[in-house]
């Protein structure tokens, strides 16, 4: 039932997907249930679609799949790389590669694993541009972001863009794991003012995380309790007259759970973040898993439009927009207690 439903769905953008459609086969099912396949899916099907010499070849992919075969796979690419990093190809958004990638391999993934589900959706406005500003947590690779533009894709036919941390654009263990400027391609925008400043100037729908890195970053002890919001997203709001679509996400907090953050170790190898859970001691094993997360259930549930504007205060600045965040704040945080003690 679940082959005959995906390859429906995966033969339902044919003629808007670029080239012809990236069709499961057997090993790429084997890969969507065996965690350290995932990041053979992200660059099988990036390769379907785009030339990448630098790429993995399929003996390093098999070794991927055995226990400490990715250090061999990394020593395999780098030998025959000319002892050299994979080339940083200067990347652009594709809206139609994002629409392939959404309905071939996130698809699956969002329907029988994350098991996505949008809730009060009529809240939903009927276009953009918007800033959709969502708690993020989590600890590992950005699920809850990228569900959550799967479902609004699907359900408006809207085309979103992600805020990013730079780290996803530009780490060396990004580099080496994921295809050259696979984040920019895709639609994340760099988590910087000018980017993120630019992209509200070209009116596009973006999904931005106000707590930051915070989020994530607080770990399993702090699950459910929101950071101290950023102001920069109201002024934002206020400056380019774009609303905000406040949303709650209820179930990120279990992609990884029971991790704390490895402070000294994360500054020393410049992650955003380094969770200590027992699944490192997997990860030690198959670093392939790093795009991986816990099954689990994803519910997001859309608050009612906020309008742009500071309620007539503009001419206060930067107090009025951190009173504005943080009476955000104050309102999604008792959204998320009110959703759990009912759950």
């Amino acid at each position: 039932m679940i082959n005959q439903h995906s390859e429906n769905l995966l033969n339902s953008q044919q003629e808007n997907a670029p080239g012809e459609n990236y069709i499961f086969n057997w090993f790429d099912w084997f890969c969507l249930w065996y965690p350290p396949g995932w990041l053979i899916l992200f660059n099988r099907h990036w390769q379907h679609y785009h030339t990448d010499q630098d790429g993995w070849n399929w003996l390093e992919y098999g070794l991927f799949l055995i226990p400490g075969g990715f250090y061999l796979a990394l020593l395999s690419r780098w030998l025959r790389l000319g002892f050299r990093s994979p080339r940083k190809e200067v990347g652009e958004f594709e809206p139609k590669y994002q629409q392939a990638f959404r309905q071939e391999i996130l698809a699956p993934i969002v329907k029988y694993y994350f098991r996505g589900e949008l809730q009060q959706v009529e809240n939903l406005p009927s276009t953009g541009p918007l800033i959709v500003a969502m708690n993020h947590a989590g600890m590992c690779f950005p699920w809850d972001f990228l569900t959550l533009a799967y479902l609004l894709s699907e359900a408006k036919g809207w085309v979103v863009q992600p805020i990013a941390n730079p780290v996803l654009f530009e780490h060396p263990w990004v580099i080496w794991w994921l295809p050259p400027q696979w984040s920019q391609v895709l639609g994340g925008v760099r988590a910087e003012l000018d980017d993120f400043e630019g992209a509200l100037a070209q009116g596009k729908i973006l999904l931005y995380a106000p707590e930051g890195i915070r989020g994530p970053l607080k770990g399993w002890r702090r699950r459910y309790q929101l950071e101290k919001f950023d102001v920069s997203f109201i002024q934002l709001s206020d400056r380019y007259h774009i609303p905000i679509l406040p949303v709650v996400c209820i179930g990120s907090e279990f992609l990884h759970p029971w991790a704390i953050n490895f402070t000294k170790l994360q500054r020393l190898v410049k992650l955003p973040f380094l969770p200590l859970s027992p699944l490192m001691f997997a990860l030690l094993l198959f670093p392939s898993m790093g795009v991986w997360a816990i099954k689990t259930r994803l519910r997001y549930f859309i608050s009612p439009l906020q309008p742009a504007g500071l309620d007539n205060h503009s001419k206060k600045g930067r107090a009025a927009a951190y009173q504005q965040a943080q009476q955000l704040r104050e309102k999604l945080q008792l959204q998320i207690n009110q959703f759990l003690s009912k759950f």
